[in-house]
């Protein structure tokens, strides 16, 4: 215990320097005093003792006081031109990716370089181009690059905002911003360490693999759980995570190391037996290698450090020196950065942690004394119910203020949750990292083992998704810090008191030993070892027969937002028609219409190549088997463009340029006929884009849908003295339904009986235009024009003779 009360008179030192200023001179000269009354007093050892404590606790006071405030980019502000080095794993967004760049020089435009020391923040393009060797994502750990932009000091909080972006930022040693920098070029490879280099590129290689195998949201969560990477998961998806109290299954810490270190450990024993420390190393190894995979995420590096210490005290044979390990962790760390000790995640990782030790071998115990003892496979059932919801409990109740205190809300969903949802973070953490290694080198294998990752993956996002639509799955609570202080006194004391307390056990993860000989290794394998897999494969093979698609047409209107996309899907084949201008929106439409086993699209049709177009179709290409795309031919000066011709030609999809008059047949009967553009294309105007925009009519049956692109009014009069059938059951409005589109003459000659726009809820552009919405009310009638930003999702579903229509909202 001694080294629990030095470790807590230090993190007592940092929290006083934090809250109060105190003078230099009479600290330096009370610290003197006593290391030189501690000295005198080593024989008697109470003195020394305390001398010791408050030797600490008087350090860690001028240990934070030395934080040093701020970097030599501090006093730079504006636009300026920078070379500095990628210090972490790029963080990849929807729209930008996320680099931490130590700056090594810094000038004004056309002025002279000179050297600095400091961190900057860079929102970067995430299609930047950098040079023509470069495959996506485009930034590596260790790169030299140089940018121009604006530095910034990151934004204070709003009124009425709780969460302190530029303090969070400060934690981590960052103090500046650049938002959209331009003119980036790679100077250098290979500035960073390069054992650290090689895990990045696994890492990047294992994302990958994780996006060719799995559909959205499944991909998302796999690589929150196992890669850290949580920029990709869907708002609503994390809203869902939050309303549960599930959140922190997404964030890689303590429950995730335990989880890890638990099965190293048991997998240690089973290969090597209790041989010491072999089994011991392996469990650290593997501990650090999944928090460097995972990015280093502080929270990651927190919890490997309490999980390193957790491992030693039981190595050593003291299991009840677990939660020495964890005060000593946490005082090294604040030693490191005192900050720390003000950071949200610091202070959940150590209460996960603290209740795991003392609390879940309580619960545990109380469960087993109300269930009683039972032999065979039902023990094992039951201590499996037992050790879940000790865990969850554990978890729950140790961080329970905090989150009220930080969050200003509690989950009364978050326990029931979380014991249902845990236990399938393991099967999610080593079949994503199968996929992610498999997928390396034997793609088509690792897209097989998806299919066991995304069972857990489903399995856990519908389970989220259930608890948080519970009537009041979550309230708003307002708690004080003196409440938080109570709490865990209460709580201490009630731990403390008790003299039949039970022995703190080593960890929630106790295994036997099992190491069997070779003879007899399939006789001696336990019946529930072979019935698990058997239950994963019928699971899947029934979850695949239901959601079969059946041998209906189906033709989507994805809900994308501002911009377009189609879906069509007949059987197993499908067609996807733009891509609207958000690639994660897109993922997670795609992963929720199509079977999580097809990985196949056997058409991608890009109309024209605007932003609001091509963004998903990008990403379509990086995650699926694309076998073929059709666009206008028309050449476009963006890097979006670029990074979608530089795919097609990687992977060696087969490209067409649409011509009017091209059939495009689907199977069972189902044509697409290409109308627009001509032979020669419009050149000459601004509206040329548009105007080249692919136009197809498709037929099935008696059903027809006219699917126009971007298409302005010189395209619909040229189509209507061309002759062309126009005559359709749905018409895809043009252009978001603008009033450079949509002619009266047009919409008479394509007499359409549904019409559908797709378009976000108050865009900056007016769409829908108000008169083009009167002519089409008036044309199909107000409950005959269907539009996303109202209807969600549009399905129009045809067996060639009768018509279904389903909206998501």
């Amino acid at each position: 215990m001694r080294l629990v009360y030095l470790s807590l008179a230090w993190v007592v030192g940092i929290y006083l320097g934090s809250r109060f200023d105190f003078p230099w001179a009479p600290l330096t000269i009370l610290l003197a005093v006593s290391s030189f009354l501690t000295i005198l007093s080593y024989r008697k050892k109470a003195l020394f003792w305390g001398g010791l404590c408050l030797l600490l606790l008087l350090g860690g006071i001028l240990r934070f006081h030395t934080v040093p405030e701020g970097d030599g980019l501090e006093i730079y502000r504006g636009f300026y031109e920078l070379r500095g080095v990628v210090a972490a794993a790029p963080d990849v967004k929807d729209h930008s990716t996320t680099l931490r760049l130590e700056v090594k020089e810094i000038r004004e435009p056309d002025g002279e370089w000179d050297n600095v020391s400091g961190t900057v923040l860079v929102y970067a393009p995430k299609f930047p181009m950098l040079n023509d060797s470069r495959d996506y994502p485009y930034y590596h750990y260790g790169d030299l690059l140089q940018m121009k932009g604006e530095l910034e000091s990151p934004d204070l909080p709003e009124d009425g905002e709780s969460f302190d972006f530029r303090e969070y930022l400060a934690r981590q040693g960052i103090y500046s911003t650049m938002y959209s920098p331009s003119e980036i070029a790679l100077l250098d490879t290979g500035q960073k360490p390069k054992p650290m280099e090689w895990i990045y590129s696994l890492r990047r290689s294992m994302s990958q693999s994780l996006e060719e195998a799995l559909p959205e949201p499944q991909c998302s969560i796999a690589k929150a759980m196992l890669l850290g990477q949580r920029g990709s998961i869907a708002s609503e998806v994390k809203d869902d995570f939050s309303t549960a109290g599930t959140s922190h299954l997404l964030a890689i810490s303590g429950v995730h190391v335990s989880i890890v270190a638990g099965l190293a450990l048991s997998a240690g024993v089973w290969i090597f037996g209790r041989r010491r420390p072999t089994y011991f190393l392996l469990a650290l190894a593997v501990i650090w290698l999944y928090v460097m995979l995972s990015g280093m995420s502080p929270s990651a590096v927190r919890a490997a450090t309490m999980g390193s210490l957790w491992l030693y005290a039981n190595w050593i044979g003291r299991p009840r020196s677990a939660f020495t390990a964890l005060t000593f962790a946490a005082a090294v760390m604040l030693a490191f950065n005192p900050r720390l000790l003000s950071d949200v995640g610091f202070q959940l990782s150590f209460a996960a942690m603290t209740g795991l030790v003392f609390l879940t071998p309580l619960f545990q115990n109380w469960g087993r004394k109300v269930l009683g003892s039972h032999d065979g496979e039902l023990s094992s059932t039951i201590n499996f119910v037992i050790t879940g919801f000790a865990v969850t409990l554990g978890a729950v109740f140790a961080t329970l203020p905090l989150i009220s205190y930080y969050f200003g809300m509690i989950s009364l969903m978050s326990l029931p949750a979380t014991f249902f949802t845990l236990p399938a973070v393991p099967g999610i953490i080593i079949t994503s990292a199968m996929v992610g290694i498999v997928g390396v080198f034997a793609s088509p294998v690792a897209t097989i083992l998806g299919w066991v990752s995304w069972l857990f993956t489903t399995y856990v996002l519908k389970t989220v998704e259930l608890f948080a639509s519970l009537p009041l799955a979550s309230v708003d609570v307002k708690v004080d810090a003196p409440a938080v202080w109570t709490y865990y006194v209460i709580l201490g004391t009630a731990l403390w008191l008790p003299r039949n307390r039970e022995r703190l056990s080593g960890g929630i993860f106790k295994m036997k030993p099992r190491l069997f000989s070779a003879p007899r290794l399939a006789s001696g394998i336990p019946l529930k070892w072979i019935i698990l897999p058997l239950a994963v494969i019928a699971i899947l093979i029934w979850t695949a027969v239901i959601t079969a698609p059946d041998n209906r047409l189906h033709v989507y209107v994805l809900d994308i937002g501002q911009g377009d996309s189609i879906l069509l899907q007949k059987g197993n084949q499908q067609i996807i028609i733009d891509g609207g201008p958000n690639s994660g929106k897109m993922a997670d439409q795609l992963g929720d219409k199509l079977p999580f086993w097809d990985r196949t699209i056997e058409l991608l049709v890009l109309t024209h190549p605007d932003a609001d177009h091509i963004t998903g179709l990008i990403d379509i290409l990086q995650r699926y088997k694309v076998q073929k795309v059709v666009t206008s031919g028309q050449e476009y000066d963006s890097d979006l463009y670029r990074e979608w011709c530089k795919l097609v030609e990687e992977k060696g999809v087969e490209r067409i340029i649409a011509v009017a008059g091209q059939e495009i047949v689907m199977q069972d009967g189902v044509h697409l006929t290409v109308i627009h553009p001509q032979d020669t294309l419009f050149e000459g105007e601004t509206t040329d884009l548009n105007n080249n925009s692919v136009v197809i009519r498709l037929e099935y049956g008696k059903f027809s849908f006219l699917l126009t692109g971007d298409i302005g009014e010189e395209v619909e009069k040229c189509l209507l003295d061309e002759d062309v059938n126009l005559k359709s059951v749905a018409l895809k409005v043009a252009h978001h339904g603008s009033n450079t589109s949509t002619t009266a003459e047009f919409l008479n000659e394509v007499g359409p009986l549904f019409a559908t726009i797709s378009v976000s809820a108050d865009n900056r552009f007016g769409h829908p235009s108000n008169e083009v919405v009167d002519e089409l009310e008036e044309a199909v009638g107000r409950d005959g024009l269907l539009v996303t930003s109202e209807d969600g999702a549009i399905e129009f579903i045809t067996d060639g003779n009768r018509l279904w229509i389903e909206t998501e909202k």
